[in-house]
């Protein structure tokens, strides 16, 4: 299995907006969309002062990953959605792939 870890570093003051954006309206495109969304929300804590959050992804294969995704960001859905509500809020991101066992995500999961 693969398991994509995405950090967030988001602009002063937007993170309940951020968030209530990916938990109202991203997610459940992705949800459509046939992606594995393990867990997200809030960092417990402010790096350097910065308000933070983060998305875990799940994927069968790597080439899964690169095909929902694509499928996923090129979709009118996301263009004409909340990509513009979550892209604005957003000073940065991070993404790390590793490979990781089914117990690990079954952990992982909220």
């Amino acid at each position: 299995m693969i398991l994509e870890i995405r950090t967030y570093r988001l602009k002063p003051g937007t993170g309940e907006e951020f968030l209530r954006v990916m938990r109202d309206e991203a997610l459940p495109l992705l949800a459509k969309a046939g992606i594995d969304v393990v867990a997200h929300g809030a960092s417990l804590v402010d790096e350097d002062g910065h308000e933070e959050a983060y998305l875990i992804r799940a994927f069968p294969t790597r080439e899964a990953r690169d095909e929902q995704e694509d499928a996923f960001y090129g979709s009118a859905e996301w263009h004409q959605g909340p990509r513009e509500g979550i892209v604005s809020r957003i000073d940065g991101y991070h993404t790390i792939v590793i490979e990781a066992t089914d117990a690990a995500v079954t952990a992982l999961r909220r």
